[in-house]
């Protein structure tokens, strides 16, 4: 391999390590030796980078030695194990699980909207949650503009975000209720959770587990993460997060509240429009809007549906589509890694 860093993927078999891999080749992201981790069951796996076989090996803490950069996607409780002795030999971790995101000494980084927030790292950057990360991207340009007050999102997410097992019970499901066969759910909404239920041809309302609140985990790692993002601990946030029968592409519909008065539909759609990271698709007449089979395998976040209320001056509607699995998790990760680089953060 060429002059660059040592660089380590630890989840390397797993539906984001899979696309992190793929994203750092994509991106030519200079690379001088690659470490590709795993669990136990999946060592000894053979993955493709650059035309080259490189072998997975079991995770352990000494194959951390010599990395500079680790990209974390196995598992809150391995980050939590892992990424501390990482760091001790010397990597910057950026980790793509919620085990650090709440951490106050701990930025969560999403690069179009806090990249300064990367020099005050101590070690381990947080990637923030998938519907987190598109929804900010695309109302970061909005609060500079214009203030941001409150955001009240209903999230449509695709379900890969439960990993890959998830896509095949939504796959298999699918055939069996075709085929008038019996099928017993396994996996969704939780698998640590008693019930499980199909979502083949259904919608489900719960992503997470429930919190004493009411709102499950996701709801709340979407609320809490979006006001640190934005260093806006004021800011009101609400989040309702249901699982579509999508493979890949969360949708979200985001209402908000700016501070400003009487800015027009057609000001955001300008502001969108030459935003970084955002596509404007948005051209009601010509039934132009993101959906998500047209954001698979895109970087982007697709923003469209933009509309102001019709009773509330500073409210406004929108319609946010992203690949859950690249801005959502490896893209963004990418990302980061790209960033510390043009900083000189990592040399």
């Amino acid at each position: 391999m060429e002059k660059g860093f040592h660089v380590a993927v630890l989840g390397a078999t797993g539906a984001v390590g899979q696309q992190i891999i793929k994203t750092l080749e994509n991106r030519d992201f200079p690379i001088s030796k690659l470490s590709l981790l795993s669990s136990k069951r999946s060592a000894g796996t053979m993955v493709l980078f650059k035309g080259e076989e490189i072998i997975v090996q079991e995770a352990t803490p000494d194959s951390f030695e010599g990395v500079q950069i680790a990209l974390f996607s196995a598992g809150g409780a391995i980050s939590k194990e892992l990424a501390p002795e990482a760091v001790k030999r010397g990597a910057i971790v950026i980790d793509n699980t919620s085990a650090f995101r709440m951490d106050e000494s701990t930025p969560l980084v999403v690069p179009e909207v806090n990249e300064h927030a990367l020099h005050n790292h101590n070690g381990i950057i947080a990637n923030p949650n998938c519907s987190t990360i598109q929804m900010v991207v695309a109302l970061e340009p909005i609060r500079q503009a214009f203030g941001l007050k409150r955001i009240i999102v209903s999230t449509y997410q695709a379900v890969s975000g439960s990993g890959t097992a998830a896509v095949e019970e939504l796959m298999n499901q699918t055939k069996a209720i075709l085929n008038n066969e019996p099928f017993t759910p396994e996996i969704l909404p939780v698998k640590a959770d008693k019930k499980k239920y199909q979502i083949a041809f259904n919608v489900i309302p719960q992503i997470d587990q429930f919190q004493e609140n009411g709102f499950t985990f996701e709801e709340m790692k979407m609320m809490n993460e979006t006001k640190k993002i934005m260093g806006m601990p004021e800011l009101q946030v609400a989040a309702t997060c249901v699982r579509l029968p999508v493979s890949t592409g969360h949708s979200e519909s985001v209402y908000i509240e700016i501070e400003k008065g009487s800015i027009t539909a057609s000001e955001i759609q300008n502001l969108l429009a030459n935003a970084p990271g955002v596509i404007l698709e948005d051209n009601p007449s010509e039934q132009v809007y993101p959906m998500p089979a047209g954001c698979v395998g895109k970087n982007d976040v697709f923003v469209g549906r933009i509309r102001k209320d019709l009773t509330e001056d500073k409210g406004f509607h929108l319609w946010v589509v992203s690949d859950n699995l690249l801005k959502g998790a490896a893209w963004n990760s990418v990302q980061i890694a790209e960033s510390l680089l043009k900083l000189g953060i990592v040399k």
